[in-house]
């Protein structure tokens, strides 16, 4: 069995030993919102946006994106759970910003082992056996931050199952200073219609 296997075990069971009222929380998120985050390791939206358990839907992916599946979980969260108003949350430093498309592909063409980030970009650190398939992939990557931040917004707010009355807002997180800076343009792209 691996080391963090046994950790997250013995931390699952210390948690569930206090869990406590918790499990009397409602099914809608208590303060009717959601954020669509990157799923990188240093962001907690807890604890940026101020959450406890039940306050919020939190949707994760590479780099944030507004992707059909994120989309799906937001329509969701708003048609059966109520959420109200949706926060689109980047990052500073993200992996996304390293590559792109044509990078990814030749990488998992080469290679489907964990690749390394040099100062050069992204590079395959073992032996060739990958597959082509991730050439046909669009992997969402980010070439400009703050013009993602607005098209995803944009893409979200244009959505034809996205009610029309949600305000969305669009931010970067400062992976160094923790701060949530708003994109102007995003959040004017994602105000309410109607």
């Amino acid at each position: 069995m691996s080391a963090i296997k046994i950790e997250i075990e013995a931390a699952n069971a210390a948690y569930a030993g206090d869990f406590g009222e918790k499990g009397a929380l409602a099914l809608p998120p208590a303060r009717g919102f959601l954020i669509l985050t990157c799923m990188d390791a240093r962001l907690d939206p807890a604890k940026y946006a101020g959450l406890a358990e039940g306050d919020a839907h939190v949707v994760r992916n590479a780099g944030g994106r507004a992707s059909d599946d994120a989309i799906r979980s937001m329509v969701i969260s708003h048609k059966l759970l109520g959420t109200r108003e949706w926060f689109v949350v980047h990052h500073t430093d993200c992996g996304m910003l390293f590559f792109d498309d044509a990078t990814m592909g030749d990488l998992l063409a080469g290679s489907l082992a964990t690749a390394e980030l040099t100062p050069a970009g992204f590079r395959n650190t073992a032996e060739p056996g990958g597959s082509a398939e991730g050439r046909y992939v669009k992997w969402l990557t980010i070439p400009d931050q703050a013009r993602a931040v607005v098209e995803d917004v944009a893409r979200i707010r244009a959505h034809p199952l996205v009610n029309p009355a949600i305000p969305i807002y669009g931010y970067v997180y400062d992976v160094k200073t923790g701060r949530l800076n708003e994109v102007a343009d995003a959040t004017q792209a994602g105000r309410p219609k109607g």
